[in-house]
């Protein structure tokens, strides 16, 4: 057993550290451009009234302003568009300097005077995302900053009577709470951008106020969608990079048949296709840039504001985030006609295949390809260009002089921008009118690009290709090989659907010449959510790319896509394999906030099995082995599988409403379904398989966790010895009844005065003595047993009438130091040791409320709201009780046989109630101590 248990947990662990590293690490490297401010970026407080002033001294409002236009704006007269920046989590005001400068910068480009007026919010870098309880507070301030912008231009004949929010993180979430206010006029905001926010679900609930202001957003959305069906919302996804906030939480809860609700990940955005981590999203070159292209396309020419026309803001936002066709904006798609007296320029293909190169000498340049001929034997016309300028370049002709085309028809709309070149493809069945296709290739400016077309059967270059089961752990490979000379060819990964998924897709190429070719461009197409990513590869090569997800397939839709976009002549073998640090990864990016609840579950069992110890035997257990044996998924997994089982029948499902028992918490979310987000389905049957390998990740962070307390609490006792007096009793640490009192009685009046959390760091501290006291007491004894152990023998030889009553400290007055002693001693270290480990859960709960309560110390000294008050006084209670117990005392009072029992059904309440709802564990481990504290007590 002891070399079973830390081997074990030792395998755990590292599991565990793999699939870390994988989550943290294991993506691409940065590869968005920084943005530089060019002149010395300066914030402008903006006055807000005393009232506002008074009830929020922590906020603050300012101007974005860099240079000459600094200067300009210093009075406060301001003529553009507002815009205003939210900070998210723990988040600077300043972050706003990318947006304003890139947006500054390029209106100084832009013709007619139109700029914006960038304004930030300074939220005092509060830890929002940790503890709700300023998220309302925060919601009502940005109400008072959203009416003193627009106040700033009533000055104007046409002021602006909305602002455009752009928040980041949390910041998002408080940008859609301002509908939730009563007294919030919705037309003051029509269009929110936000940026890795998380939409769906808070990543962690430590506290009730966050989940209340979640679920009074979601009800709000939800519930009246209708009333908020013209506001334009668009939610944008770090991708794997993003590690603190996963793209799938930053879904829209909002029905999937309003247009107006815009739900993507950076990686789909045209012209940025990168991941950006949870910070590099603000200042991302290529995503900010889309924005502030956006921003300007949504002025309206008349007003020289935001245009208040849904129907355009959907269709601005779509081009530049959705699907770039790289044509102008609103450029009509009229009849285009061509010179008729220029026929060296027109070629007409007969081949099956184009490839073109435009020579260095400019010249007009148009190919024509056939239809009526094609119709029959193929279905599609796929063509690519590299040349990226916004013009149009295929066309369907619908009058033909010779060998010329005269007039024609615009196709280009349906073009996709992709990193090298932009592609097209065209239906043939949607083309009855058209005789011809006209592809255009001038390169009047002297600007060489290539050109690519061919006529396609999308039948034949169509592949399914079944993906390795995840438990085949990446020893077998699923290949599918590529032999025809096609420009275009699509795979559909079958059985690929599920976020615990994760494969090594590798697609080697190989050319059969030598020569300059356009590059391979691989795009994974996810149909029921925009979380595309493109890979972009030279040609012959061996790429990979990650096959994971960010969400669940929904419903029964169509599996992922890998599109190759490839060159010709070259040969394609595509290799799809499981990836078990990826799927570890996978599991913990989505599931990873539900370890301390089964950290919390082994630990509560490990205190039960110490009880158990102390009830059959008197002595208690190891912290190691009752650790150790504190993984039970047997009991655990097989009684709220039951449970799930139970609620299921209609019956059961009214008797627990009866009872008025909370929802069972089922994993987190892993699709934009509404129903998952609420909590109320079922959960699938692939969660039940993955509770025991978190309760195995659990297990081991209490095991080693519990094992370096046992290591600092050494290290600190022998730091410690020099300073106190050496002790020989098991009492050493105790305190006082009448202390125990004055500290219970000071401790709950600090923390209704000040902070709870500041209250239970104190009780931690006066516990955590009494653990040193104990360990150094131990390591005295064992000294002066091992230098006199004759002397000990023949006292207790001596003294064998003492032995029938071990408990006393003496014998005939004289102190017996004997091994009994030394026994008892090292019993109640390792009970204490584990009422630690236990006691350092509530701690971490606590944690972001002690953090933002010292950040607002300057502007109050209490917590409000605090969400451990009341229920923190019988939490601390119980703990200054339970510093004077031992095992002797526990051992005879007649509570125990019920304290010991308790810890597993409590444990299984933790299963069910406190995956989603974190604080519920500090709730039930007080249920769960509180009959402890009264067996030392009684």
């Amino acid at each position: 057993m002891r070399i079973a248990s830390p081997a074990v947990y030792g395998f755990a662990l590292v599991l565990l550290a793999v699939g870390c590293r994988e989550m943290l690490t294991g993506f691409e490297e940065n590869r968005c451009s920084m943005t530089y401010m060019f002149e010395y970026p300066e914030y402008r407080r903006v006055a807000l009234p005393r009232r506002v002033a008074r009830m929020y001294p922590a906020y603050g409002l300012y101007l974005y302003g860099e240079g000459l236009y600094a200067q300009e704006t210093r009075a406060l007269k301001l003529a553009g568009a507002p815009v205003l920046f939210l900070p998210g989590n723990a988040g600077s005001f300043k972050q706003a300097r990318s947006l304003g400068s890139v947006a500054l910068r390029k209106a100084e480009s832009m013709e007619g005077g139109l700029h914006f007026n960038v304004f930030t919010v300074d939220f005092n870098e509060e830890l929002v995302a940790l503890y709700g309880g300023s998220l309302l507070r925060q919601t009502h301030f940005l109400h008072e900053s959203i009416k003193a912008i627009l106040r700033l231009y009533k000055h104007l004949k046409s002021p602006p009577q909305s602002v455009v929010v752009v928040g980041h993180s949390m910041g998002g979430v408080v940008a859609r709470a301002l509908y939730t206010l009563p007294r919030f006029n919705p037309s003051l905001v029509s269009l929110i951008i936000t940026q890795a926010s998380p939409h769906l679900a808070p990543v962690l609930s430590f506290d009730p106020y966050l989940l209340d202001f979640y679920s009074a957003v979601r009800h709000r959305w939800v519930n009246q969608a209708n009333k908020l069906r013209n506001i334009t919302v668009v939610s944008i996804g770090g991708g794997y990079r993003d590690y603190q906030v996963r793209s799938g939480l930053t879904s829209l809860p909002c029905s999937s048949k309003d247009p107006n609700k815009l739900s993507l990940v950076a990686t789909a955005v045209p012209r940025t296709w990168v991941s950006t981590d949870h910070l590099s999203i603000v200042w991302c070159k290529e995503l900010v840039l889309a924005t502030v292209r956006a921003f300007f396309d949504l002025i309206d020419p008349e007003t020289r504001q935001f245009t208040d026309k849904p129907e355009e803001r959907r269709s601005v936002l779509a081009h530049h985030f959705i699907r770039n066709p790289v044509r102008t904006l609103g450029e009509a798609q009229d009849q285009s006609i061509f010179p008729a007296d220029s026929p060296e320029a027109w070629s007409e293909v007969n081949t099956l295949r184009l490839a073109y190169s435009t020579p260095k000498d400019g010249q007009a340049k148009y190919f024509l390809f056939a239809l009526p001929s094609r119709r029959k034997a193929y279905s599609h016309f796929y063509c690519r260009s590299s040349d990226l300028e916004m013009s149009s370049w295929v066309y369907g002709c619908t009058q033909k002089n010779g060998s010329s085309c005269v007039r024609a028809v615009d196709l280009s709309l349906g073009t996709e921008l992709l990193p090298p070149y932009k592609v097209l493809t065209l239906t043939l069945s949607d083309l009855s009118a058209v005789t011809h296709l006209l592809v255009s290739a001038s390169n009047l400016s002297g600007k060489q690009f290539a050109v690519e077309c061919e006529w396609q059967r999308r039948e034949s270059q169509a592949r399914t290709l079944p993906v390795t089961h995840v438990l085949s752990l990446g020893l077998t490979a699923s290949d599918a090989t590529i032999a025809s000379s096609g420009l275009l060819h699509t795979i559909r990964l079958q059985h690929f659907h599920q976020v615990y998924q994760a494969f090594r897709i590798t697609v080697l190429s190989q050319c059969k010449a030598q020569k300059d070719r356009l590059p391979s461009v691989y795009v994974m197409h996810v149909p029921w959510f925009r979380e595309d990513s493109l890979t972009t590869a030279s040609a012959p090569s061996l790429t990979e790319i990650s096959g994971m997800l960010h969400t669940s397939r929904p419903d029964n839709s169509s599996d992922v896509l890998l599109q190759l976009h490839t060159a010709p002549n070259c040969f394609y073998r595509v290799s799809v394999r499981t990836s078990l640090p990826r799927v570890l990864g996978q599991v913990l990016r989505f599931h990873g906030a539900t370890v301390p609840v089964y950290t919390a579950v082994t630990l509560l069992l490990a205190c039960g099995g110490q009880l158990s110890s102390i009830l059959q035997s008197g002595r208690a257990a190891a912290v190691s082995h009752a650790v150790a044996k504190g993984w039970q998924p047997h009991k655990i997994s097989l009684a709220v599988f039951i449970l799930h089982f139970l609620l299921s029948c209609s019956w059961f499902r009214q008797l627990w409403s009866l009872l008025h028992l909370p929802a069972i918490d089922a994993l987190p979310p892993t699709t934009p379904d509404l129903t998952l987000a609420d909590g109320a389905a079922p959960p699938e049957v692939w969660h039940h398989v993955l509770s025991p390998l978190l309760y195995v990740f659990g297990a081991a962070v209490a095991y080693w966790g519990s094992a370096f307390l046992r290591v600092a609490v050494r290290v600190f006792s022998l730091t410690l010895a020099p300073l106190s007096r050496p002790s020989v009793s098991r009492d050493c640490g105790a305190l006082r009844p009448r202390t125990q009192l004055l500290f219970i009685l000071g401790l709950a009046a600090m923390a209704g005065t000040f902070c709870s959390a500041v209250a239970m760091f104190a009780t931690f501290l006066l516990h955590l003595n009494r653990v040193l006291r104990l360990q150094m007491t131990e390591r005295s004894l064992s000294h002066m047993l091992n230098l006199a152990p004759q002397k000990h023998k023949e006292a207790e030889n001596g003294r064998a009438a003492c032995d029938s009553s071990w408990r006393s400290k003496e014998c005939n007055g004289a102190p017996l130091l004997s091994e009994r002693t030394l026994l008892n001693v090292r019993d109640d270290l390792q009970l204490h040791l584990c009422l630690s480990a236990l006691f350092t859960l509530p701690l971490m709960l606590l944690t972001p409320s002690l953090v933002h309560w010292s950040r607002n110390l300057r502007f109050c000294h209490q917590l409000d709201p605090d969400p451990c008050w009341p229920h923190i006084v019988p939490l601390m209670s119980v703990y200054m009780l339970l510093i004077n117990c031992n095992t002797s005392t526990l051992g005879s009072s007649k509570l125990l046989p019920l304290a010991s029992r308790l810890p597993l059904p409590l444990a299984i309440a933790m299963v069910t109630f406190c995956p989603l709802h974190l604080y519920r564990i500090t709730h039930l481990l007080l249920a769960s101590l509180a009959p402890l504290a009264l067996c030392a007590l009684l």
